[in-house]
C-alpha cells in the first residue's frame, strides 16, 4: 500500500444520504476489512458534514446499507482468497468445506440446525384483516 491509497476507503456505497464505507485494513494475519456506517448532512454554513447517528425513519435503510456492506466484505474476501488460490475459489479451507458438508448432510436428513420459521409477508397479513364496512 502506497502512502497516496493509505487511509483511502476501499469502497463506499450510498442510498441517499446514507453511507457505508469499506475500509482495508492490515493484521498480523493479513488484510481484513471493517465498514462504518455515516449520514450526510448540510450544516447552516452550507458545508457537507457526516455524522453517526441516525434518526428513527433511518434505520431500517442503515441496516439493509449494512447487509449489503457485509455482502461486500464477503466478495472481496473472497476474491482476495481467489487471487492467492485459484485453486480454492470459495476461499474455504478443506476442514471447513467438510463441516459445512456434515451440517447440510444433517439438515437434509431432518437433524440439526434452525427450523425454518413462516415469513409473514403482506398477503398473509391482509388474509387476517378485514377492513370494517
Amino acid at each position: 500500500m502506497t502512502k497516496d491509497q493509505h487511509n483511502q476507503p476501499a469502497e463506499t456505497m450510498r442510498d441517499g444520504n446514507l453511507k457505508a464505507t469499506i475500509w482495508e485494513n492490515q493484521g498480523e494475519k493479513g488484510p481484513y476489512h471493517s465498514v462504518s456506517l455515516a449520514k450526510t448532512y448540510q450544516d447552516k454554513d452550507g458545508h457537507l458534514r457526516d455524522t453517526n447517528s441516525f434518526g428513527t425513519g433511518d434505520l431500517l435503510r442503515v441496516a439493509e446499507l449494512a447487509r449489503s456492506a457485509y455482502h461486500r466484505t464477503n466478495e472481496i474476501r473472497r476474491e482476495m482468497q481467489h487471487d492467492r488460490d485459484p485453486a480454492d475459489a470459495n476461499g474455504h479451507d478443506g476442514e471447513r468445506a467438510s463441516r459445512r458438508e456434515a451440517y447440510q448432510t444433517k439438515r437434509s436428513q431432518g437433524g440439526g440446525g434452525r427450523s425454518p420459521v413462516p415469513r409473514r409477508d403482506a398477503t398473509f397479513l391482509s388474509d387476517r384483516f378485514t377492513p370494517e364496512p
